[in-house]
């Protein structure tokens, strides 16, 4: 992520996330060492469509076209080197490294893109950059309530290993709201057994989505 994406990634944010509070500052976040950010472009539109109320093609040959090129290494290794080429992002994800730990802070995609497999995508990805970064555990919270999301956790390796309670807080109009958050954890990402599953999990979404696998991730 770059200067540039900071508007469309607060976008997406405000979309995916309408109630939470506080709303993050992604402008103070790319000058914190800590945090690494990726984007998923479509690269069938440019910036200067986000007015436009398009929604993306569903074919399979349009949806592969898009993700071939949804993690170009700029966006995948900094969000200090990158530079803006005009593109159109459909999703983001961002998370903190200490120590050995990757803390997952936001996943999300623009509500026309959801349900496509990006944000699977962007887990990938995540993990993937994590490694890479000799980082060993990652974890993130969820609402206790979005049970999709929790699966699809499950799905890659997180098991539950706690709870904070009244983590959420969501504000809007006569919304005053605290919500509790699962605590979810993997295993050593580094192992030879979770790299063998996640693999697997990596081919069979290539398949499905009807991309090469060097090219959902490059």
């Amino acid at each position: 992520m770059c200067q540039e994406d900071v508007d469309q990634v607060t976008e997406i944010d405000r979309e995916a996330f309408s109630t939470q509070w506080p709303p993050p500052n992604y402008r103070h976040e790319l000058r914190n060492r800590l945090a690494h950010y990726i984007v998923a472009c479509d690269e069938e539109k440019t910036v200067e469509q986000l007015d436009v109320k398009t929604s993306p093609k569903k074919s399979p040959t349009g949806l592969a076209a898009r993700l071939r090129q949804l993690f170009s290494r700029n966006h995948l290794f900094s969000n200090k080197v990158a530079t803006s080429s005009g593109h159109y992002i459909s999703g983001f994800a961002g998370f903190w490294v200490m120590a050995d730990e990757a803390h997952i802070t936001s996943i999300a995609a623009r509500e026309a893109y959801r349900r496509q497999g990006i944000g699977e995508l962007l887990l990938i990805s995540v993990i993937d950059l994590a490694r890479e970064l000799k980082v060993r555990i990652v974890t993130l919270e969820v609402r206790a309530s979005n049970t999709a999301a929790q699966a699809l956790y499950v799905k890659y390796g997180f098991t539950q290993v706690g709870m904070r309670r009244g983590y959420y807080i969501d504000r809007g109009y006569h919304l005053d709201n605290r919500e509790d958050a699962l605590l979810m954890s993997t295993q050593d990402i580094t192992s030879t057994a979770f790299q063998a599953h996640l693999e697997q999990l990596k081919q069979a979404h290539s398949r499905k989505l009807g991309v090469a696998l060097n090219q959902m991730t490059r």
